[in-house]
C-alpha cells in the first residue's frame, strides 16, 4: 500500500502575526496564527507547522502563549519550531501541545542535542529542519549538482537564514538521521516566496540520501507545484504558506486536485 502524501500549511510567525517573505526577507503581514490555523486544521490539511522565525536571529524562545491558542483549534498533527536550543524549551513546546519540535540552528550548533532529544520524546517527535541555499563556489569534499551549465552545492543556513554555515546540507542530512532526527524539514532559500515551484534538484537529494520522511519547502505557488514535487521526487509531504495564506487556494481544493492528478492524498 502507497503512503499517501501529506500537505502542510505552515505559519511563520513574527512577532504574533504570520508573515510570509521572499528569499528569508521582505516580510509582510498573511493574518492571525490561531484563525488561520483553524482554518487549514477545518479544511482537511494533514498536519500544520509552526515556525517563530526571529527567534534565534532575537536570541530567545518560541512564544509559548501562541503555540496553546493555536493547539487548542486544530485536531491535526502540529510542529513547533524556533530558537530550540534545549531539552527544557523543547519540553515546554510539547507541553504546549505540540506533537514534535523542529530545530535548525541548535542542533547546527550542538549536534548531540538530536540524540537526547530522541532519547527522551522519540524519535518521531524530532524534525530536523534545513535551510539551504546553491553556493556556486565549488570546493573539494561537496555534493555538486549541475541545472544546465552550472555546477553548485547545497548549503546549510542558520539564524532564520541570515548566516550560512559551510556545511553541505546532504551530509548534515544524513547526520542528522545518525543522531536522532525522525523528519527532515527541507527549505530551498533560493526558491521561498518565489512562486517558481519547489528545488527538485534539492529535494531528490536529501531524498535520496536518508530513509526518514522529507518535507519540501520553499517556492510553492499553485497547486501544479505540489504535483510535480510529488511526481519527479520521492518526497512524503509538500508544505506551502503562501498559496494558502492569501486565499489562492484553500487546502481541500489543492487535495482534491491532486488526487485528479494520481497523487494519492487523503481528502
Amino acid at each position: 500500500m502507497t503512503l499517501t502524501k501529506r500537505i502542510i500549511p505552515c505559519l511563520d510567525v513574527a512577532d504574533g502575526r504570520v508573515v510570509k517573505g521572499l528569499n528569508f526577507e521582505s516580510i509582510k503581514d498573511a493574518g492571525d496564527p490561531v484563525l488561520l490555523a483553524q482554518k487549514y486544521s477545518n479544511e482537511g490539511a494533514d498536519e500544520l507547522v509552526f515556525l517563530d522565525i526571529t527567534a534565534s536571529q532575537e536570541q530567545r524562545e518560541t512564544i509559548r502563549s501562541l503555540v496553546s491558542k493555536v493547539a487548542k483549534v486544530i485536531d491535526i498533527p502540529f510542529t513547533v519550531g524556533g530558537g530550540v536550543k534545549t531539552l527544557q524549551h523543547a519540553r515546554d513546546i510539547l507541553l504546549c501541545g505540540a506533537d514534535k519540535v523542529a530545530i535548525n540552528t541548535g542542533a547546527v550548533k550542538n549536534p548531540q542535542i538530536l540524540t537526547e532529544l530522541m532519547e527522551l520524546f522519540g524519535r518521531q517527535c524530532v524534525v530536523v529542519a534545513i535551510d539551504a541555499k546553491r553556493n556556486y563556489n565549488i570546493s573539494n569534499g561537496r555534493n555538486v549538482f549541475s541545472d544546465g551549465d552550472n555546477k553548485f552545492w547545497f548549503e546549510v543556513f542558520i539564524y532564520g537564514g541570515k548566516k550560512e554555515t559551510g556545511l553541505d546540507a546532504v551530509e548534515w542530512a544524513k547526520t542528522a538521521q545518525k543522531l536522532g532526527a525522525g523528519e527532515i524539514l527541507l527549505t530551498s532559500i533560493d526558491r521561498d516566496g518565489t512562486k517558481d515551484g519547489y528545488d527538485l534538484v534539492l529535494t531528490r537529494a536529501i531524498v535520496g540520501s536518508v530513509n526518514i520522511p522529507v518535507i519540501a519547502s520553499g517556492g510553492c505557488g499553485e497547486p501544479q507545484h505540489m504535483m510535480e514535487v510529488f511526481k519527479n521526487t520521492d518526497v512524503d509531504a509538500a508544505l506551502a504558506a503562501s498559496i494558502f495564506h492569501y486565499e489562492t487556494h484553500s487546502v481541500d481544493r489543492v487535495k482534491q486536485y491532486l488526487k485528479q492528478n494520481q497523487v494519492n492524498v487523503r481528502l
